[in-house]
């Protein structure tokens, strides 16, 4: 078996381990994680980001898996629900869905290269997100991500910041889609076939909206092998 540290793109994601490294001697570029957890949970009819899952919550699950990739992880909401947990970054145009969220963190980054998840994503590897903020750095993309369970996936996805002016624009013209944006900047979609070849299923970008969808998730969890 090859060790990590021997795979290019698993080096390069383990080098948030040693900023300094990273920046100056590898000259790998830094990446921010923001979480997005300010959705309003209407469908599942209370917040999403404190449902308990295996004993912890969907946001620290998804903290925890920002953290395999980046130290530098922000959450997008409410700094009433979450200041008290890390850094909060608030939607500049607020109850417009996630395409705000994205605009927010992209808005305030200090990095080129952002990682945006959705915080109720539960199944989502590091492996994975290791991959995908790899293939990122090795493209002029505006945004890399995947496409799985039957579309494309914006809100696992890496973005550069230029990104926050399209978004910008769409939000001042009333417009809160984010995949008919893709076709205005330059995009780098993972198809299925790729994730296939290096082990990531569809199953990762399970996400929980309804109450069924959490009982369900719960029982996959704990039908899984210790």
């Amino acid at each position: 078996m090859v060790a990590p540290e021997h795979l290019p793109w698993a080096k390069a994601s383990l080098d948030h381990l040693n900023p300094r490294a990273t920046v100056y001697h590898h000259g790998v570029d830094p990446v921010t994680a923001f979480i997005l957890a300010g959705g309003k949970s209407s469908r599942m009819g209370r917040d999403k980001a404190f449902l308990q899952l295996g004993g912890r919550t969907l946001l620290a699950r998804a903290l925890d898996l920002a953290g395999a990739v980046t130290a530098n992880t922000r959450i997008v909401g409410s700094p009433e629900k979450f200041a008290e947990i890390g850094p909060v970054v608030q939607d500049i145009y607020p109850g417009r869905g996630p395409l705000a969220g994205i605009h927010a963190a992209l808005t305030t980054t200090d990095t080129e290269r952002n990682l945006v998840l959705a915080v109720d994503m539960p199944f989502l590897r590091p492996d994975f997100l290791h991959y995908l903020v790899s293939r990122a750095r090795e493209t002029s993309a505006t945004v890399v991500l995947p496409r799985a369970a039957g579309g494309l996936q914006p809100l696992c996805a890496v973005y550069d910041r230029k990104f926050a002016e399209v978004a910008k624009q769409s939000l001042r013209a009333g417009r809160n889609k984010i995949d008919t944006l893709f076709r205005e900047v330059e995009t780098r979609i993972l198809e299925p076939e790729e994730l296939a070849r290096h082990g990531f299923g569809e199953e990762m970008f399970c996400n929980l909206n309804t109450e069924e969808e959490w009982q369900e998730a719960g029982s996959k969890l704990s039908a899984k092998p210790a």
